[in-house]
């Protein structure tokens, strides 16, 4: 299965979903009535499977809208490489011991249940796991490029190159134990790289509401836990939640701008323009 790595034009980018699906089938049917969304890429910030109800339904949910919609890509959660490691759908360095990790610390059982397999029990999961399923899992990048963003789920470390980062994580170094961009939580509110020409948009860290900073954007707002499930229309910024339509409080900065930078992934040298949300 051959993922896009690279799209152009209007997005609606989808946070962590986490199995919920009743949460997904609202969001996507807000998203179907509205007038562009033949003309969007609908992008999932990783994140599938753990957690939620039925990682396996969701899952099977994307999968039918790459095959109706079209334009729709994601990148590698956490959660994904973990799964992907333990049951050896990449090839695992021994001292990363992802089979005791995933079980132990990623709260993968309602993985093992959506899938009709016992807890712990690799094998068995593997086994009934559809062909599909796990083809999607192990070919998810590590990144998304779009001339005005990157999506990647954790995010970029504030004091590398941005163009390194990006081509390590296109890469997909699975020798990595915990690789930062889809495992470090500290990097969600870490200024982004000084010479970073886009907004960085990720996903992984629960935040009580889709969150704007300086060239800054994170999109997962229930954590697979709790809360509403959101999306963002880029570029205009128009959140859409499957929760109620209701006004909601003003978003909020996570970090302060750089002195080089505006707000809100506003070019550099430009006059500071008011920005304003519609919530749907």
């Amino acid at each position: 299965m051959q993922l896009p790595t690279k799209i152009d034009g209007p997005v609606a980018v989808i946070g962590d979903v986490h199995g919920q699906v009743d949460k997904l089938q609202i969001l996507l049917s807000k998203l179907r009535g509205r007038p562009d969304f033949q003309n969007r890429w609908i992008v999932f910030m990783g994140d599938f499977v753990d957690r939620g109800p039925d990682p396996k339904t969701a899952t099977e949910m994307v999968l039918s809208l790459m095959e109706t919609h079209g334009n729709v890509a994601a990148v590698c959660g956490n959660h994904e490489l973990a799964m992907c490691g333990a049951l050896h759908l990449f090839p695992p360095p021994d001292y990363a011991e992802w089979d005791q990790r995933w079980v132990g610390h990623y709260d993968s059982h309602t993985t093992f249940a959506s899938y009709g397999a016992e807890f712990g029990d690799m094998p068995a999961l593997l086994e009934a796991m559809p062909e599909h399923h796990r083809n999607f899992y192990a070919n998810l990048p590590w990144c998304i490029e779009h001339p005005k963003y990157l999506f990647v789920h954790a995010g970029l470390e504030s004091h590398q190159p941005y163009d390194m980062q990006v081509g390590i994580l296109h890469a997909r170094d699975y020798t990595l134990t915990r690789p930062p961009w889809l495992c470090s939580k500290t990097l969600v509110t870490s200024p982004v790289p000084a010479d970073s020409p886009v907004t960085i948009v990720s996903g992984h860290v629960r935040m009580p509401e889709v969150t704007f900073g300086d060239r800054r954007l994170l999109v997962d707002t229930t954590g697979g836990t709790e809360g509403d499930l959101s999306c963002v229309l880029l570029p205009e910024n128009i959140i859409i939640s499957s929760g109620s339509d209701a006004p909601r409080a003003p978003l909020r900065n996570t970090t302060a701008p750089a002195p080089h930078s505006t707000k809100f992934g506003q070019p550099a040298g430009e006059p500071e323009r008011k920005a304003w949300w519609k919530i749907w």
